[in-house]
C-alpha cells in the first residue's frame, strides 16, 4: 500500500510514476484524495461531538446534586448519540471505499527503472558461454523420458495438463537441487522455515496479490470449515506475513528467511510450442528467500539477494544472464526486480529461474509490519524483499540439456554429486 502522505503531497508525480507501470490511476488517485479529505473531516466532526458528549455527561451528576432539571441535557445527549451514529455510518462507507482504492494501487517503480514492459528489459551482465555441441542435442522432454527421470504421461493422467511425476533418479536429482539450495542459504545465515501450504486471506492481502489477483490461486473451502484458504503460489506469500501486525526491535533486523515449498499456480500461462514438459506448470518446487530490513539497508539487501541467486546458478555451471526489469514488467507489489535467466538450448532465448524484488514498504504497510528505532523510539515500517533461490522447474531442464552427452547420458554438476551418493553421470 502506498503512503497516503506521498499521494497528498505530490499526486501528479504518483500518477506519472504509475504510468511507467502502464497503470492509469488518475481517477483513482483523485477519488482517494476526495475520500481522504472526507474521512479526516468526519473524524474531526465525530471527535468534536464525542468531546461534547463527554462534557455533558460529566455535568449531569452536578446538576442532579444541585436540584437542576436535566431533561434538556438528556435530550441533547440523545441528539449527540444519533449524530455520532450517523457520522460513524458515513465514515465507515468512506473508509471502505478509501481502503479498496488504496489496496488497488500498485507499488511505485524505483526512479531508475525504464517505463514500459518486457520490450524495455535490460540485460546488465552475462555469465559463462553458451553450450556448443558436436552432436545433435536432444530436448529435455526426450532426455528426461529416455533416462526415466520424468513421467509426463502419467502426471497428466493423475492431474491433467501442467503436471508431471519425478521418478527414480529424476526425483533424486530434484531433491539434490533443493538440498544444494537450502544448504547454501543456511551457510549464508538464513533461517529455514517450513510454512503451511494453505494460507488465509490476509497473507495474500499483505503480499499484494489480493484483492486484484484473487482468481490466480487455488481456493479451498469445505462445509465443515467456512474459512477460505488458498494454496500458496510462492513461499513469499507466507514469509512476508510471518511478522504481520508486529513491531520488531531494530536490533532484530535484518530478518533472513528461506523456505522450501511446492508452489501452486492456477494460471500456468499460455503454452508455446517450445514450452513443453516442465517449463510451465500448475505445481513446481521452489526455495524462496525473504528479508525484512530497515529502509536504509534494503538496497544492500537487494544486491545481496541478487548475488546469492547468481552464485547458485553459477555453481551449477550454467550460462545465464541477469536482467533489470522495466517498470511494467515488475509485479504490482514490487518497486524493482532483477531476473536471473538461464539458457535452455532447445528453447528460443532465455528462461527466468529466479526473480529478486524489493517491495520497499509497500507490503509492510499492507500487513502493519514495523520496527522501533533504538535511539528515538520512533516506529517505522520495515522494507521487505524476496528472491527465488531457486525454482527447479526450469533448472532441471537446463541441467539435462546443457550437460547431455552424445550417448544420451547427462553429466551431474559437481555441487550435486554429494547428494546423489557420488554419481557423476546419469545413464
Amino acid at each position: 500500500m502506498l503512503d497516503i502522505r506521498l499521494i497528498r503531497d505530490n499526486p501528479e508525480r504518483v500518477k506519472e510514476r504509475l504510468l511507467y507501470k502502464e497503470v492509469d490511476a488518475g481517477d483513482a488517485i483523485d477519488r482517494i484524495l476526495e475520500l481522504d479529505a472526507s474521512r479526516r473531516a468526519l473524524i474531526a466532526e465525530t471527535e468534536t461531538l464525542k468531546a461534547e458528549q463527554n462534557k455533558v455527561t460529566k455535568q449531569i451528576p452536578a446538576m442532579k446534586k444541585a436540584g437542576e432539571d436535566t431533561a434538556s441535557v438528556f435530550v441533547r445527549m440523545n441528539e449527540l448519540k444519533e449524530e455520532i451514529k450517523s457520522i460513524d455510518t458515513r465514515l465507515k462507507d468512506v473508509e471502505n471505499e478509501y481502503t479498496t482504492l488504496m489496496l488497488g494501487l500498485p507499488n511505485l517503480p524505483d526512479e531508475d527503472l525504464k517505463p514500459g514492459g518486457k520490450e524495455n528489459n535490460e540485460p546488465i551482465r552475462y555469465f559463462g558461454e553458451p553450450h556448443k555441441f558436436d552432436f545433435e542435442p536432444k530436448n529435455h522432454v526426450d532426455l528426461c523420458t529416455s533416462l526415466g527421470l520424468i513421467d509426463y504421461q502419467r502426471g497428466v493422467k493423475l492431474s491433467g495438463n501442467g503436471f508431471w511425476i519425478y521418478r527414480g533418479m529424476g526425483a533424486r536429482l530434484e531433491w539434490a537441487l533443493l538440498n544444494y539450495f537450502i544448504d547454501t542459504h543456511i551457510a549464508d545465515g538464513y533461517e529455514l522455515m517450513l510454512v503451511p501450504h494453505m494460507l488465509g486471506y490476509e497473507c495474500g492481502l499483505t503480499a499484494g496479490q489480493f484483492p486484484k489477483f484473487e482468481q490466480d490461486v487455488y481456493w479451498l473451502q469445505t462445509a465443515e470449515d467456512a474459512q477460505r484458504r488458498f494454496m500458496l503460489p510462492t513461499a513469499e506469500t507466507a514469509l512476508v506475513s510471518v511478522h504481520r501486525d508486529e513491531i520488531m526491535a531494530e536490533s532484530d533486523l535484518p530478518k533472513k528467511y528461506i523456505s522450501y515449498t511446492p508452489c501452486f499456480r492456477r494460471e500456468a500461462g499460455s503454452y508455446r510450442s517450445d514450452e513443453r514438459g516442465m517449463v510451465r506448470g500448475h505445481q513446481f518446487n521452489k526455495v524462496e528467500m525473504v528479508q525484512y530490513t530497515r529502509p536504509e539497508d534494503s538496497d544492500a539487501a537487494f544486491e545481496e539477494l541478487v548475488a546469492k541467486a547468481e552464485r547458485l546458478v553459477s555453481g551449477l555451471g550454467f550460462h545465464f544472464r541477469t536482467v533489470k526489469l522495466a517498470a511494467a514488467d515488475c509485479s504490482a507489489s514490487m518497486a524493482r526486480t532483477y531476473d536471473i535467466e538461464i539458457q535452455i538450448p532447445s528453447m528460443d532465448g532465455y528462461k527466468e529461474v529466479s526473480s529478486v524484488s524489493n517491495a520497499r514498504d509497500y507490503q509492510a504497510r499492507r500487513g502493519s509490519i514495523r520496527f522501533r528505532r533504538e535511539d528515538t523510539g520512533k516506529i517505522e515500517y520495515v522494507h521487505t524483499l524476496n528472491g527465488s533461490g531457486l525454482a527447479t522447474s526450469r533448472v532441471l531442464p537446463a541441467l539435462v540439456e546443457q550437460n547431455q552427452q552424445a550417448d544420451g547420458s547427462v553429466v551431474v554438476p559437481e555441487v550435486l554429486r554429494k547428494y546423489l551418493g557420488g554419481i557423476e553421470v546419469i545413464k
